[in-house]
């Protein structure tokens, strides 16, 4: 399969740059991936395709203000770090720009007003460089790592989101409960805690699964055909509570519906045989690199609430594995004429 068969035409003017004030009213379509039909409406409308019994799975990791700028010790040249995964306490794996400038001993000052490193609140030194460029920086604070990210970080939004983000909440979900993110669940983003209640309240259930997503989710697949792609390495946990209300939810005949590609790619990570021919959830947690596209078999899923992805990329590609590419890239078709907002802090589809 060729990554040039998930491309499909995107005006630049349709990819949402802000958040709605309203994070519930943003627009839904609806496909239907028995028949292809196709339905317009607004996000709270998921509630009329919602039945008693159904179990819902949220992601409620949480995005931290992982990008940094600071400058060298000594030359104070300009950096910029992403944090992606914490290795320990106080190491994590980045991303560095400019890499070459960083190597193994370099020291990098944030949030330094002279360049001095005892007037730094935060230091990082590189320990290490990991395959494909990534550094292993080890800092040193005083006090609280968390608060201090805090007071120095900003949230790293997607390159292709121009516009600053004022309020820092709204590119983490209202359930936002485990840090650890570089990138937000974004299917998420359209619920709040009152249509979460109206929702508990019809008797569908709520189910918690942590994926701390990485970027390796969003990058460009640059492979000419998909299955040569490498998926970066995501951790993850399913807890005994989620396993068992999933495990009943499909045994009693409900439907599991996913909000989001990182709450599908968790449970689907976790699926064990259940030694009568199909597959149940297991309570456990690690590290996955599942990569779902089209000939992928599901084995819990049977719903899906999901954003409008960029061309070929992995999510697509999943969503196309569940619904088919031919109605998924229809559905999108439909999206663009219908001027639907794209990609994080755009409109929503609801795939049953």
């Amino acid at each position: 399969m060729k990554t040039s068969d998930f491309y499909y035409e995107l005006p630049e003017e349709l990819i949402a740059q802000d958040p709605l004030e309203d994070r519930s009213s943003s627009r839904l379509l609806y496909l239907n991936r028995e028949s292809g039909e196709i339905t317009h409406g607004v996000f709270t409308d998921v509630m009329k395709y919602l039945m008693p019994g159904d179990t819902l799975v949220i992601n409620d990791t949480k995005v931290i203000p992982a990008r940094l700028y600071g400058v060298r010790e000594g030359t104070l040249g300009k950096v910029e770090i992403l944090l992606l995964v914490r290795k320990s306490a106080d190491t994590w794996e980045t991303l560095v720009k400019p890499g070459k400038k960083c190597k193994v001993g370099t020291r990098i000052l944030f949030g330094s007003p002279d360049g001095s490193a005892e007037k730094a609140p935060l230091i990082g030194e590189v320990v290490d460089i990991l395959e494909e460029g990534n550094r292993l920086i080890r800092f040193t604070y005083a006090g609280i790592f968390e608060e201090v990210l805090d007071s120095l970080g900003e949230m790293p939004l997607p390159p292709y989101i121009h516009h600053k983000l004022e309020d820092k909440s709204r590119y983490n979900t209202v359930y936002a409960e485990h840090e650890g993110s570089a990138a937000a669940p974004t299917a998420g983003l359209h619920f709040t805690k009152e249509l979460l209640g109206e929702i508990e309240e019809m008797g569908v259930n709520i189910a918690h699964v942590t994926l701390h997503v990485g970027l390796g989710t969003f990058r460009p697949v640059k492979a000419e055909t998909i299955e040569e792609h490498h998926m970066h390495s995501e951790f993850y946990i399913v807890t005994e509570e989620t396993a068992e209300l999933i495990n009943r939810t499909r045994e009693s005949g409900h439907r599991v519906i996913c909000v989001g590609t990182t709450s599908c790619r968790t449970i689907e990570s976790a699926a064990e045989p259940d030694g009568k021919g199909g597959y149940r959830l297991a309570a456990k947690s690690g590290w996955t690199q599942i990569f779902i596209y089209p000939g992928y078999e599901f084995k819990l899923m049977q719903g899906l609430i999901t954003n409008f992805h960029l061309p070929e990329s992995t999510l697509v590609m999943l969503v196309s594995a569940f619904a088919g590419k031919e109605k998924v890239l229809h559905a999108y078709e439909e999206a663009v004429k219908e001027r639907y907002r794209f990609f994080s802090f755009g409109d929503a589809m609801l795939i049953l």
